[in-house]
């Protein structure tokens, strides 16, 4: 196990199966424009080795499938395949559901063990104006037929002002009522958004501010979460439970156990830095020479967390799966 001087080391991987998406949501991409695959994504073998050395190398335990959006992936079901055999406690993927009820198949054949969605808003209205694609009433199919096949499912939703400020108890109520967990994220400082600072405060919400809201019209608790988790966990008695990550508020940086590989090979262990390291390069030899060259390629991702707090950083989220 690879570890830090502050204890941390990596536990959490999350693996982007692809830069593409089909969604460009305000947050995520300033000009509109849906992202595409890079030109040099691996293959999905290749991934999955890259997986199973990381287990080896640093001790993953759990593994999360990100884009892009993974659904849009022709590597999704050969991926799924190949990292369901690696004993890895648990595996889920975060997607924004337009493509849920067409690849459920796929999910629920590979063992799939959780299942997070983006949904910012009920309203098809403002759906389409934050994600500027894709459709609201397919998406909610989605996650029923999810549902229906007993997958565990958490909501994301990135609360901003001017957009979806007044969606936070349409949201909780949705979630509680069908037995999702909702998980509030603070809009992040990444990509345009860390360029731009009076466009990151004018829509910024925080963590007081939605507990506030919240708490006028439901009486909640703290509930206990995981040591490395990134969310604050509460829950509403007798009808459910939601979370906050305050990644700005109420930083986590010095618990993160989580390390990201993009689609095109480089490891990137922090948000705030733009600090990559490549591993494309082991994943032809064998694991005897790949390994010792990982763990020094791990030492230096563990090197760029943040020892505080999340400063923000120039990186495209969707690039390396949020």
């Amino acid at each position: 196990m690879i570890v830090d001087r502050q204890g941390r080391s990596f536990r959490n991987l999350r693996v982007s199966l692809t830069a593409a998406c089909n969604y460009a949501c305000t947050y995520c991409v300033p000009d509109g424009k849906r992202l595409v695959a890079a030109q040099d994504e691996l293959s999905a073998e290749a991934l999955v080795r890259a997986v199973a050395y990381l287990i080896e190398a640093a001790g993953i335990e759990r593994l999360r499938i990100t884009g892009g959006e993974p659904l849009v992936s022709p590597r999704l079901e050969p991926f799924l395949q190949g990292v369901r055999d690696l004993g890895l406690v648990e595996i889920g993927i975060t997607t924004n559901g337009q493509l849920l009820a067409r690849k459920l198949p796929i999910l629920i054949d590979a063992g799939l063990h959780r299942l997070n969605v983006s949904l910012d808003t009920l309203d098809a209205g403002r759906f389409r104006e934050i994600a500027r694609g894709g459709d609201l009433r397919t998406v909610l199919d989605g996650l029923q037929q999810a549902r229906a096949a007993g997958l565990k499912i958490k909501l994301n939703m990135v609360p901003m002002r001017g957009q979806n400020l007044d969606q936070v108890l349409p949201m909780l109520e949705y979630s509680l009522e069908q037995g999702f967990e909702l998980r509030f994220i603070e809009l992040m400082r990444m990509g345009h958004l860390a360029r731009d600072a009076s466009a990151f405060q004018q829509r910024f919400v925080g963590i007081a501010e939605l507990l506030e809201l919240i708490g006028r019209h439901h009486a909640y608790v703290q509930a206990d979460a995981p040591l490395d988790a990134t969310a604050l966990r509460y829950e509403i008695p007798g009808r459910g439970f939601f979370g906050v990550i305050a990644n700005e508020s109420v930083p986590f940086c010095r618990t993160c156990s989580r390390l990201r590989l993009s689609s095109t090979g480089w490891l990137h262990g922090c948000l705030s830095s733009t600090n990559r390291h490549y591993i494309g390069d082991l994943l032809d030899k064998s694991r005897d020479e790949a390994l010792p060259a990982l763990q020094q390629r791990l030492l230096r991702a563990l090197a760029d967390k943040q020892e505080v707090a999340f400063s923000g950083g120039a990186t495209i989220m969707k690039i390396i799966g949020g």
